[in-house]
């Protein structure tokens, strides 16, 4: 039996989500110049995963309170970021193109 492309791109894409809702993935995504949801809590070990979802718009995740550098790689649509958290504690971010978008990871024991 052949499946149709469009019937085939939803069986992935359902698959896809039935593996992030089943893992230890959480997810953020980024549209309309925001973080949605704009603070998550997630337990130490796990990981976030930002998704671009505008329809042109690049931008970053960028952990300056941490001292780290802005990302010299930038999200364009469709592009997607995933950081584990291995400590507890709460960690702000921000767009560095971007600097009123922000958002903070809050992690736990």
């Amino acid at each position: 039996m052949k499946l149709k492309p469009v019937i085939l791109s939803f069986i992935l894409c359902i698959c896809t989500q039935i593996a992030i809702a089943g893992g230890d993935t959480n997810l953020v995504t980024i549209k309309n110049y925001k973080f949605t949801p704009q603070e998550i809590t997630i337990k130490r070990g796990e990981t976030v995963r930002w998704e671009n979802r505008e329809k042109r718009q690049y931008h970053s995740v960028w952990f300056e309170a941490l001292g780290e550098p802005e990302p010299e790689d930038y999200l364009f649509p469709e592009d997607t970021y995933e950081r584990e958290f291995k400590q507890a504690g709460s960690f702000p971010y921000r767009c560095g193109p971007h600097p009123e978008m922000t958002g903070t990871v809050h992690v736990t024991n």
